[in-house]
Order: C-alpha cells, then structure tokens, then sequence
C-alpha cells in the first residue's frame, strides 16, 4: 500500500533531497508516516522531535490566528490598515516610475489575499534602516514603521503578488490583541490542543534541534545555518509569513484541529476556503492548475480539479487539508530553492491515488493532466 507516495519520495531522493519526513491522517488516524536520510552530518535518522524552519507554511497559522481575532469582532476585512497601523497612511505606489499615492486603501483584507500591493524584497534599504535603528532586534510591530515605508508595486487590490503581507497581519494581530504576535497563537492555537514543538521566536539553546539545512544552486546542496534564512529580521522579530520552526507531529495537530473545526467557526472556515481573486487578480497568481486563492491559502478554482487547501514552504514544506476526503497531510524537508518545488502540489494527489480517492494528476509518472482513480 502507499506504493504511489512511496515512488513519488524515490524519487525526491534521486534528486539528492537531503531529509524528509511525511505524515498523513485520514478520518482523524495516523494512516502513513514515512522518513528519508539523516538529519546531520552524521547520519542520524530522522526523529519525531526534530524540527524544520516551515517559511511559509507560518502562513496558514497566522491567517487562522488573524481570523480568531476576527471572530471575536475585533476588526472587519474592510477595514483599512491604516486605521490600526498609522504609518500605511503614508504608503506609496510607484506610477511611471514616480511615487505617488495608491489608487485606494490597503484594506486588512488585501492583506490575508496578498493584494495588498507589498512586495517581497526582505533585503529592501528600508528593513536594513529598520535593523540598524533597532539595534538588530527588529521589534515585529516597531518594524511595520520600516515596511510601511517600502514602496507597493501597486494599488491595492489591482493585482496579486506574493509578499510580506502576512508579516503585516502579525504585527496587527499583536496590536489588536496587545500580545506578543507568537504568544498570541500560543494561548489562541498552540496551548488548547497541546502544540508543544512550534515557536516563533526559537530560542538558541534549541538550534541543534533543528534538522540540517541546505540551498540548492549551481553547485549542488549547499549546507547553510540551521537559523531560518532572509525573512527573520532581528532577535525579536517574529514573522508571520516565514518565522515558524515545529516538528511534523506539531503542525499536524494544528491542521487535525482546523480540519475537524476546532480552530474557527463553520463560517468562518467557509469564508477563508473561498476563491477571493478576481479574475484580473488571477491573472498574476501562480498557484498550480487548479487553485485559486482564499483568506491566506491555495484553494480549489472553479474546475473542481483540487479539493485540498494549504500552502508550502521556502525549504520544501507542503500542508494539506482535504476536507472531500478527510485527509490531513504535512510533508517537510529543508533544501532552499529546492529541485522538486514544482512538484510538490501532487504529494496529495499520491496519496489520494493510495488511498482508493479520486486523483487530479499533473507531473507524477502515473499521468499528466488527468483524472484517475
């Protein structure tokens, strides 16, 4: 059994990926755990606490923490950024190569669809001022001054871009809950369902828990520092589209209780799970064939193609939550700019195919483009 997803993890590990662990629920059960390589560079096997830098797989935590807050009435998705962060009064577009004013608002909505405008150049000369002045500690809220002040690329809500928005919704979770964004979604996500193993902010005596990490280039795997890369700003900056660090057992319990509506209101996942793009919008998203875009994740477009939502990360990490078909999955591995990203999007549909579900196949060897069963 599992003779699909099995081929498919042969066939990471003829790339050269490094490590990787996967874990699959169905109806609520552990139905298949799998571990491939080491984790240092003595050969030590994979083990259930090691933990993995998951980028943007923080992304899903933080839009469900965002919603929480929500729920409680505390902002609407019309509000204006502004309104909670005073220095987005003051944001500007480029227009023909000028800055000007945007055509509208960024809303808080814009935010959670990454059509905020935002870019996603962490190594902007507004963030180093932003680290300098700080004192390479790089407050999360004290920082939204500095990312303010990075030009949009363009008006809000005219396009869709991938960027830092989501490092915006934590600042403003932190401002509206006037909690530390990370001990937020400890009390809110992480304590209620017994979440050990996942922080934002992990402290150093810690790092060698954490699985050896690799950028893939020109030369090969290259190892670089276990820290997460680019996207952590300073020692108190707590990102919320690329900070997190757990083990696989954790975000799985963190999907188990989003899928089995522990997390949000039927109506608020409801919400969340639609197709917010425009059809201009999608213009400029590059999610795989067959998703669109809700509140913060990839969900299935019109052609019903896809039934799972989640996202991925910088290192390789993918999250998944079929609510069709009741499965939970959460695959990690740690290779920046990894070879096998693109092909990341079918490791549900493998394990849909081993689990007797019907299949939307695009790369895997069983078929290109097609449904199976």
């Amino acid at each position: 059994m599992f003779e699909n997803i099995k081929n498919y993890l042969d066939s990471f590990e003829k790339m050269g990926i490094p490590t990787c662990d996967i874990l699959v629920y169905k109806d609520g059960k552990e139905v298949f755990r799998e571990t491939r390589g080491s984790c240092d560079d003595f050969g030590s096997p994979v083990t259930e606490d090691l933990l993995f830098n998951i980028y943007s797989n923080s992304k899903f935590i933080t839009v469900v923490s965002a919603l929480t807050l929500f729920e409680q009435g505390k902002f609407c998705l019309d509000d204006c950024v502004a309104d909670y962060i005073p220095a987005f009064k003051d944001v500007k577009v480029y227009k023909n190569g000028i800055l000007d004013k945007p055509e509208r608002q960024m809303t808080i909505k814009n935010l959670f669809t990454m059509t905020s405008g935002m870019t996603y150049d962490y190594g902007s000369e507004q963030i180093k001022q932003g680290v300098i002045e700080t004192e390479g500690k790089a407050p999360t809220v004290k920082m939204m001054d500095y990312l303010a002040k990075m030009p949009l690329a363009f008006s809000p809500d005219d396009e869709w871009n991938y960027s830092l928005s989501h490092d915006v919704l934590a600042g403003l979770i932190e401002i509206i809950s006037g909690k530390r964004f990370g001990e937020y979604v400890k009390e809110r996500i992480f304590k209620p369902f017994n979440i050990a193993d996942f922080t934002f902010n992990l402290p150093e005596e810690k790092l060698s828990k954490v699985c050896k990490q690799f950028d893939h280039g020109t030369n090969g795997f290259m190892p670089v520092d276990r820290t997460i890369q680019r996207y952590k700003f300073g020692t108190e900056y707590e990102s919320g589209g690329a900070g997190g660090v757990c083990t696989v057992n954790a975000y799985m319990k963190f999907l188990e209780a989003f899928r089995t509506g522990k997390l949000l209101k039927e109506e608020t996942m409801a919400l969340m799970m639609q197709d917010h793009l425009s059809e201009s919008q999608k213009k400029t998203f590059w999610g795989s064939k067959g998703y669109s875009y809700g509140l913060g994740v990839r969900v299935p477009d019109c052609s019903n193609k896809r039934t799972d939502i989640g996202w991925g990360g910088a290192a390789g990490a993918f999250a998944a939550v079929d609510f069709k078909n009741n499965i939970s999955l959460y695959y990690a591995q740690h290779v920046l700019n990894s070879p096998n990203r693109n092909l990341r999007k079918d490791i549900i549909e493998a394990v849909k195919l081993d689990l007797g579900c019907e299949a939307f196949v695009e790369d895997m060897n069983v078929g290109t483009g097609s449904f199976l069963a």
